[in-house]
C-alpha cells in the first residue's frame, strides 16, 4: 500500500512538472540568442526618396444660421417662442419667459381658445420642453 501511493504521488508530481513547462516557441516567438541586433538592408543611394515639408493649411470656419429642426440656444428660444405667437395668433397680448426650456405664457388672452391655440404653437418650437399657461382671459367689452 506504501508503494501505491508512493507511486501515485510520483506520477502527479512528474505530470505537473511536465505540464508546467514552457512550450517551444515557433520562429516568429524566438528572440535572438546571438545578442546582435537584427539588420535591414540599407537601400541603394538611387531609392532613397527626399522627404520635403508642404505647409499645413488650416480651414477657417464660418458660422453658419442653425438649421430647422435642431434645438435653438435657451437665449433664442424666448424669441423663436414669441416670433411663432406674433405670426399664429395676432394683436396676442402674451408675455413668454423661459427657464431652461420650460416656457410660461403670462399676461391676458381674449378667449380661451386663444390660450390653447398658443399653447399648441409653443410646443411646435424646437427646444420646448414644457409649456406653463398663467395667461388669464379677459373678454373685450362691446360698445
Amino acid at each position: 500500500m506504501k508503494k501505491l501511493i508512493s507511486f501515485l504521488v510520483s506520477g502527479v508530481l512528474l505530470a505537473g512538472m511536465v505540464g508546467c513547462q514552457e512550450a517551444p516557441k515557433t520562429g516568429s516567438e524566438t528572440t535572438g540568442t546571438t545578442g546582435e541586433t537584427p539588420s535591414v538592408p540599407a537601400k541603394p543611394a538611387s531609392d532613397v526618396t527626399p522627404i520635403t515639408a508642404t505647409p499645413t493649411v488650416t480651414p477657417t470656419v464660418t458660422p453658419t444660421a442653425t438649421p430647422t429642426g435642431t434645438p435653438t440656444p435657451a437665449t433664442n428660444l424666448k424669441t423663436e417662442v414669441s416670433k411663432k405667437l406674433k405670426e399664429g395668433l395676432p394683436g396676442n397680448k402674451l408675455e413668454v419667459v423661459n427657464k431652461d426650456g420650460e416656457i410660461t405664457l403670462k399676461g391676458t388672452a381674449t378667449s380661451k381658445e386663444e390660450i390653447t391655440q398658443a399653447e399648441i404653437l409653443t410646443k411646435e418650437v424646437v427646444g420646448v420642453k414644457t409649456v406653463k399657461v398663467e395667461a388669464k382671459v379677459k373678454t373685450v367689452k362691446k360698445p
